[in-house]
């Protein structure tokens, strides 16, 4: 049997970009804006436990997909043949999962806006801001419908790269910058390794970087993109591993700039979102720091409002039993009603999207505990897995991360019902 090289291999990643993509939105920015600006690098370790989890979760998730050929949502079918378990199942996916991506998007296509209004500050009057959503949300629905998982796969890696180098120049000329830098690197390697928590309010924080890294849809998306590129276990799980490895510990390095940019920057308050922190990080690093953070914003909106429809799809359309060939009509009708429906909502609320959002992302942490456990359930499963199905060591670490996910719940109870009134009062 034909073994891969390293560099063959390298050349093949794709659906752990489109992970990283994923989890690297607008909420993503703005929470570790938040983080750093309010704690400096105190609360790094929370992202570095986050990337961990994130890896172990996706690693199940693309083993699922290349070992059996199915996504999560068409495994759980195959796992559980009870027509009512399968209905209750379809319920909670595409009320969870589809209906969360609705509000998802949203606040892709808004922060891909607010990163153009940040690099081109002129278009930022009258009715611009509209047709920019307009051409952010466009431009979503046609690379989707064109059905092209290449297409797909490399446009978001391109973009990956490219949030990475502009986050990355930001965070390490304001650590240059930095009247001590020899201290700033202490106090950073204090901060992943040092697991404080300065006080009651930061597990708030800690909790919302949790739970906009660690994104339950991509586990569904994660597991049909793997299937689709790859069909040979023996040499491609391996190939998988490598490329969730480096696309999300990539994906992390980007998020920890963020964070490092916002704790050394001196704002006198939080940012509360990523074009704000554009325009803040200007009089430290000049105009250039405005187009580079603003540039990166956009890519993270852009490569959310691509994954965010796709996943839903994925998880919807295979929980019901329709497939999951992108270019199916049966298909397509799911990411279509999610891209049409951020637009909407964009630009109907663009201006003031933090409720949707934070309903989202606060529903988004009881959704994580349930789709771990299914996601274990189903990897245990021999019938599906064959003997790629979990060992001990992997069920160990599900189990941990299982209970992480718990605990982000578990802080995140009141920031969810708080935000859920403010959501229906309007």
């Amino acid at each position: 049997m034909e073994k891969k090289s390293f560099w063959k291999r390298m050349k093949e990643v794709g659906p752990g970009a489109m992970v990283a993509a994923a989890f690297i939105g607008p909420g993503t920015v703005t929470s570790c804006a938040t983080s750093g600006a309010n704690y400096g690098t105190t609360l790094l370790w929370a992202m570095l436990l986050s990337v961990i989890s994130v890896i172990i979760m996706q690693e199940m998730a693309a083993r699922l997909g290349i070992a059996s050929q199915m996504g999560l949502g068409q495994a759980l079918r195959s796992r559980f043949t009870s027509k009512a378990v399968r209905i209750l199942l379809a319920v909670l996916v595409i009320s969870a999962v589809f209906i969360g991506n609705v509000a998802y998007e949203t606040g892709n296509i808004t922060g891909g806006v607010l990163g153009l209004r940040a690099v081109f500050p002129v278009l930022d009057n009258g009715a611009l801001p509209v047709i920019m959503a307009l051409v952010v949300g466009i431009a979503a629905f046609f690379l989707l419908f064109s059905g092209s998982t290449k297409a797909i796969e490399k446009v978001l890696t391109a973009m990956v790269v490219i949030m990475g180098v502009l986050f990355l120049i930001c965070g390490i000329v304001v650590w240059a910058r930095a009247e001590n830098p020899g201290q700033v690197g202490r106090d950073i390697l204090k901060g992943l390794f040092g697991f404080k928590a300065p006080d009651g309010s930061s597990w708030m924080t800690i909790a919302a970087l949790m739970g906009t890294t660690v994104v339950p849809y991509n586990i569904y998306l994660h597991a049909s993109s793997a299937a689709k590129k790859w069909n040979n276990p023996e040499v491609d799980i391996k190939t998988s591993l490598l490329d969730s490895i480096l696309s999300i510990g990539l994906g992390g390095l980007i998020s920890m700039a963020i964070i490092i940019c916002a704790s050394f920057a001196g704002f006198e308050t939080a940012p509360t979102n990523g074009g704000e922190m554009a325009r803040m990080l200007s009089p430290l690093l000049g105009n250039w720091a405005t187009v580079f953070f603003g540039i990166g914003l956009f890519a993270a909106g852009a490569t959310s409002t691509i994954t965010a429809p796709l996943a839903a799809a994925f998880a919807s359309s295979g929980i019901l039993g329709f497939g999951e060939q992108v270019k199916s009509w049966k298909f397509r009708p799911f990411w279509m009603i999610v891209v049409l429906c951020g637009m909407i909502f964009t630009i109907l609320f663009g201006k003031s999207p933090t409720e949707i959002i934070l309903f989202a992302q606060a529903a988004n942490a009881f959704l994580l505990p349930i789709t771990g456990i299914l996601l274990i359930i189903v990897c245990n499963s021999k019938n599906i897995m064959g003997k790629y199905k979990n060992n001990l060591f992997q069920n160990i670490l599900g189990i941990v991360v299982v209970g992480l996910f718990l605990f982000i719940a578990a802080r995140n109870g009141t920031a969810f019902v708080q935000s859920f009134r403010a959501l229906i009062g309007g």
